[in-house]
This record gives C-alpha cells, structure tokens and sequence, in this order.
C-alpha cells in the first residue's frame, strides 16, 4: 500500500515538472513572436490542454502556469518586472477580439467553451484584472453587436458566479456602449431578448444591482428601462430563467448576483417616485438665478413624470412574477423553504425609502410618498402570500413603524381577517377590525337549558260579532290644474 501511495506521488510530480518544463519552454517560445501572433498561440494551447483534460476528468485542473501565459501574453502583464510589455495596437486589438469571437463560435463543446471562458476573464485579484475586465467588456459587447450567442452565454455563466462588483463594471461597458455613445443603438441590444434569455436575465439582475437609485447619477437611461420593461412585460418569466435553470445549494456564493432581478426590480418599482424629486426640491435664495433653477426643477419633474408610466407597467409586471414565483418553489419543494426575495433587502428598501422621505419637504412629495408606500405594501402582500418572501408581519411592523402612515400598508401589516368558524356564537356588538389584528374574546359559558312551558288549556269560541252598516262614500275630489303643487325642497 505504501509503495503504490508512493508511485503515485512520484508520478504527480514528475507530471509537475514535466509540466512546468513544457511551460516554460513555451513561454520562451511565446517571447520571440510578435503580440498578436504569441496571443493566437496561447489560446490555440488552451483549447488542446482543457480539451484533452475534459477527456479524464469532468472538472480539469487551472495550474497557475496557464494563468500566467494568459496574463503575460493576452493582457500583458509582465512576469518580470525588468521585462517590457508587449502591447496590441487598437487595429491588433480589434483582430484578437475576432479571434476569440470566431473561437468561441466555432467550438463545439459547450464544456471546453465555459472554462476557456473562465480561465480568461475570472478575476485573479491581481494587477491583470484591469487588463482582464476591458478585454471582456469589448468581447461581450462586440457578441451583443454580432450576435454571438455562444460568448452570451458564456458570459450569462461569468455573471453568475462572479463576484457583483465585477458583474456591474461589464454592467456599465454594456450600457455605455449602446446607451450613451451611439444614439439609437439599444435596438441592437434589443435583439439579444429572443437569442439568449439567461444573458438576459443576468443582464438585468447587473443593472438593477448597478442603478440603484441611491444618486442622481444612478437612476436607470431612459432608453435602458424602457428596454428592460418591454422584455419584462412580454414573458415575465425571463427574470426567472437563471433560478429555473440552477440547482439550488444551501449556501450560495458570497458576494454573487442574486438568482433573481425581483429585489432591484421591487426598489426600482418602490423608490422610483421619490428618487426622481431628489435634488429637485424648492430653492430658499433670494431670487439669484431663481429662473435657471425653477426651469431645472421643472424639466427634472417632466422627466419623472414622464417615466413613471414604465415604471407603472414594471410593477405590474413583477407583482405578476412573484404571482408565478409560488408554482415553481412547490416544483423545485422549496416553497416555505427558500425565499427568493430575502428580508434583509426589504430592510434595506424600508431604510432608503425612511431616507427618502425624510430628505425630501413630505409637503411636496405627498402624492409620490402615497405612491412609494402603495406599492410597497402591494409588493409585500404578494411576496408573503406567494412564498418569495419568507417573514411574518410581525417582523414587519416595527420594521415599517418608521414609515408614513398609508392605509394600503397598514392593511398589510394587520393581516386578513380573521373569519369565525361555521355556526359559531358572537358576542354582541362583534365587529371584525381591520386595521388592527383581531382581538381575543373569553369563551361564553354554557347557559342551562330552559324547563319546558306547560300546556294552556284551549279557550272557548267567541259570539260572533254583528255586521255594520256600510259607510257612506265620500265625493271624489277634482283635479284643479291651474293650483301649484305644495312641494318646496330642502335647502
């Protein structure tokens, strides 16, 4: 037993150094051929080495050597620090990022697609990571433009169990690319809806993750939500697909996206109102530049004005999802179990929306708190009933206690009524209370049963009663129709 625990270890090792020799003569290879030419070959040596590895094992091994070649060779970043970078021309650039679009096309093997992928991009937490993310920004966003589905998904799979702040950086290459720097460009990203639902989806749990509507700086483009609520709004199920399609793990990674869009979809939804008053409140001054900042006041009001529409079709269409959301815990025998709307964001939404309110004059933000508090309670109510939220009213009340009062909330909070049994006795005056739980009262005691009355006796027959005379009849009255009615109405 011992000599075999021994062979094999002499065996690990001489793989080691068979493969940290065959490493390092490839790096010395790599060193003579120009930028683009040594970065083909890498990626050339990672398809056959993962490709040979997936034969034996159904998950191979990243030795760091490789990680190295990629860092050193793909994003320049050099081993050595006396040794100067090689850097790729913008032209060079454009070339490697069509290298890797036809790679990833053109493979097969969804397998060896994925850990190529991963082995490229995963974050290292070293200097590469910069280099590392750009490279990835460009290669997704030039997939969106072409319509590479493999690298989509490839990427719906980076996204997913990638650390958020990694996911909200290519959140924010996507956006700038086909938001902001071309007009009219959205309607390439647009297209991707029907090519590749689980990008989608990780997509929109990047954005909600990234525009959180903490700053003016964070509230969603126009053209970005207008885009998000239409794909919503057709098949609410898109925001379901990445939960649908993932084995459910008792812990989930630390720091990931969430499984689901719902909870920045819900904050969206909930504080949309009042994030668009923010910064936008009445001026104190003394009239200097009072009409430059009244005609800001007013645009950024049209503007909130004129997106609360789409914010109005999202909400319905989440309060939809979370509808759906208790048909597919019970499939997956999770319902009760596993909440896909978790308390400590609706802590977290309650804190902003107290934060809100507070900021903000509550006299000129009434008709946007009552709308705030609205659909908070709705989102609520349905979350509970469906199972997506795993807490009791009680935990809730205190928690809400610090909100504005708001009769939908409040009748929330206080819970169904609670109806009698069949057949069972009231007391007097009982009245199911609404907005406040239901009160206890003492059971009625039992009362004795009554003796039986006894029997009266019948009574003998009455003498007939005399017949009248009939009465005379009295004159008709005649209709007079030039006299007023006597009607005069109440003032």
């Amino acid at each position: 037993m011992e000599q075999q625990t021994q062979r094999r270890t002499k065996r690990k090792s001489d793989n080691n150094k068979y493969s940290k020799d065959a490493m390092s003569d490839m790096r010395h290879s790599l060193l003579r051929r120009d930028a683009l030419s040594a970065a083909k070959e890498v990626l050339y040596h990672l398809d056959i080495y993962f490709s040979s590895q997936l034969q034996n094992a159904s998950v191979p091994n990243v030795e760091k050597g490789t990680i190295e070649l990629v860092e050193e060779f793909i994003f320049h970043v050099p081993k050595e620090r006396n040794v100067q970078p090689k850097r790729l021309n913008s032209l060079q650039e454009l070339q490697l990022l069509e290298i890797m679009c036809s790679y990833f096309q053109e493979q097969s093997k969804d397998a060896v697609r994925q850990i190529i992928f991963s082995t490229l991009f995963s974050p290292q937490g070293n200097k590469a990571d910069d280099s590392r993310l750009a490279m990835l920004g460009k290669l997704v966003s030039m997939a969106v433009a072409v319509c590479r589905v493999p690298i989509l998904e490839c990427a719906a799979s980076w996204l997913q169990r990638t650390h958020a702040v990694y996911c909200v950086r290519l959140a924010r290459v996507l956006v700038d690319d086909y938001c902001s720097l071309v007009p009219m460009s959205i309607q390439t990203l647009k297209q991707i809806f029907s090519a590749s639902p689980r990008f989608c989806c990780q997509f929109i749990t990047a954005v909600t993750a990234l525009y959180d509507l903490s700053t003016d700086d964070l509230i969603p483009p126009h053209d970005l939500l207008e885009m998000v609520v239409d794909w919503i709004f057709e098949d609410p199920r898109l925001t379901l697909v990445t939960f649908l399609n993932t084995p459910i793990v008792a812990n989930l990674p630390l720091g990931c996206l969430e499984l689901t869009p719902l909870a920045g979809l819900v904050r969206w939804c909930v504080e949309s109102p009042l994030s668009y008053k923010r910064n936008r409140k009445p001026s104190l001054s003394n009239g200097h530049g009072a009409s430059s900042k009244l005609s800001s006041e007013g645009a950024g009001e049209g503007e909130g004005d004129s997106q609360q529409p789409l914010y109005s079709k999202l909400h319905l269409s989440v309060l939809q999802i979370l509808m759906m959301v208790q048909v597919h815990l019970a499939e997956k025998d999770l319902y009760g179990r596993f909440g896909l709307l978790m308390f400590e964001h609706v802590v977290q939404l309650v804190e902003e929306l107290s934060r809100l309110v507070e900021e903000l004059n509550p006299l000129n933000t009434a008709r946007e708190t009552e709308l705030s508090l609205d659909r908070l309670a709705q989102s609520l109510q349905v979350a509970m009933a469906s199972g997506a939220l795993l807490c009791s009213r009680e935990d809730l009340r205190p928690l809400c206690s610090r909100l504005p009062h708001n009769n939908l909330l409040q009748l929330v909070l206080s819970g169904p009524v609670q109806q009698p049994a069949p057949h069972a006795a009231l007391p007097p005056g009982f009245y199911p209370h609404i907005h406040t739980p239901p009160l206890s009262y003492p059971a009625l005691p039992v009362h004795p049963a009554h003796p039986a009355l006894p029997v009266h006796p019948t009574h003998s027959a009455l003498p007939a009663h005399p017949t009248h005379s009939a009465h005379p009849t009295h004159p008709a009255q005649t209709f007079l129709p030039g006299m007023a009615f006597p009607y005069r109405p109440i003032r």
